[in-house]
């Protein structure tokens, strides 16, 4: 077939069967990353109960979790860049198993908090190995669709957990002691078959072909972490961790209590969070999508955020179960949907020798830095503040610094990964 036959064929025939393949499984083990760590917001009240500790401990859960990414996706991704990026996302993947395991195992909180902080080092690697593995094998016209459907496996995962936690829970929440293990447990068989499948996947040919430049050049691989810090990249470095802040706080300020919340507001949780990550999902590829099209990567994400803003007092303080079901769908298809350019967005700020650890360093620093979300939120209800006046606030301020952030950098919708 002719290259101009293959142009006039659907987007998705014009991808190889090699490069779904690769993208597909990258795309189930982030989805089964992100199940892992959200099946935990849905015990939260559980584990609080059998360790006695308050809310801003149980937050301190999700926070060590995401500062120990940053571990992983920096040392995942100096690894990836120097060896391949298929040995370090293995790695993660069992990882991120084994401690999920180990987790449900935890006798006292001390314990859970340290395997909790662990789990995230293998949730952190997974990333920065496992989305250039995807990106560098995908046809460069489709990129910013490919970043979209990749980020929105984060939503699957929350989607997961969701059902997984209404279909499942009522079995076992006669043992509350009981209970919470094994919802953290519930990953663990499928993280073993996507480390088996992903064995399968071949190696980035962008990463191969770099290294045999390198080969015929006579020239050593450079340790790509301290690469970052050169004065062409140092800014590129410094922005985009500042960004992935904004976003990362931004949705953990959403996401992380917003069970908690409706079980105060005496809701059943399913629909809500179905509403809410489906239009995550959805959201993500529209964006992602919209930034080939339209408005560039910059454009199509201040819209989403924007809109999400204006959407989160709908979210918060709706007083009727429809309102609070517009709400969840309007935050998850607009803020969660601005995620979509961020895989692309970071893929193509970075060159070939550091886009392993410059994209898991830039991603996971900002996951350190909305990390402090969730404790935050803790936080202030324990000083007094209601759940929904504290998430308002803390998704008001890291979305207007978000925008700002946004367009103090370049467009790089176009550029290439080669």
């Amino acid at each position: 077939m002719t290259e101009t036959e293959m142009s006039q064929l659907p987007w998705y025939r014009q991808v190889t069967p090699a490069q779904w393949k690769t993208f597909l499984t990258t795309f189930t083990a982030w989805t089964l990353d992100a199940f892992d760590f959200t099946i935990l917001t849905f015990v939260l009240i559980d584990i609080q109960q059998s360790f006695s500790v308050n809310r801003a401990l149980a937050g301190a859960l999700g926070t060590v979790t995401l500062l120990f990414r940053m571990v992983g996706g920096i040392g995942a991704g100096t690894l990836a860049d120097r060896y391949g990026r298929k040995g370090p996302i293995l790695f993660s993947i069992a990882w991120y198993t084994v401690f999920a395991f180990l987790s449900g195992l935890s006798t006292t909180y001390v314990m859970l908090f340290a395997f909790r902080g662990l789990f995230g080092i293998g949730m952190g690697g997974m990333w920065a190995a496992g989305m250039p593995l995807a990106l560098e094998q995908w046809p460069a016209k489709f990129r910013g669709i490919a970043s979209g459907i990749l980020q929105g496996g984060y939503s699957a995962g929350f989607l997961l957990s969701s059902l997984v936690y209404q279909l499942g829970y009522p079995l076992i929440d006669h043992r509350p002691e009981w209970s919470w293990r094994i919802m953290l447990w519930a990953g663990v068989i499928p993280g073993t078959a996507i480390f088996f499948l992903m064995r399968r996947v071949p190696e980035s040919p962008v990463w191969l072909q770099h290294q045999q430049e390198l080969k015929a050049r006579g020239e050593k691989p450079r340790l790509s972490v301290m690469r970052m810090f050169d004065p062409d990249l140092r800014w590129v470095t410094l922005h985009t961790s500042i960004l992935m802040g904004g976003y990362v706080f931004m949705y953990q300020s959403t996401t992380f209590w917003y069970p908690t919340l409706l079980t105060q507001l005496k809701q059943q949780p399913l629909a809500f969070l179905l509403l809410l990550n489906a239009g995550g999902l959805i959201g993500s590829v529209a964006f992602g999508a919209l930034s080939e099209w339209w408005g560039g990567r910059r454009g199509a994400a201040t819209v989403g955020v924007a809109l999400g803003l204006a959407s989160a007092p709908v979210f918060l303080f709706s007083s009727s179960a429809g309102g609070l079901l517009l709400g969840a769908w309007l935050i998850g298809f607009l803020a969660s949907g601005a995620w979509g350019i961020v895989p692309g967005y970071l893929s193509e700020r970075f060159p070939t020798d550091v886009r392993g650890v410059g994209t898991g360093f830039a991603y996971h620093v900002g996951v350190g830095i909305g990390s402090l979300g969730p404790l935050l939120i803790g936080a202030l209800q324990d000083d007094g503040m209601d759940l929904r006046s504290a998430m308002l606030r803390c998704i008001v301020g890291a979305g207007l610094a978000l925008l700002v952030l946004l367009w103090l950098g370049p467009e790089t919708k176009g550029r290439s990964l080669e």
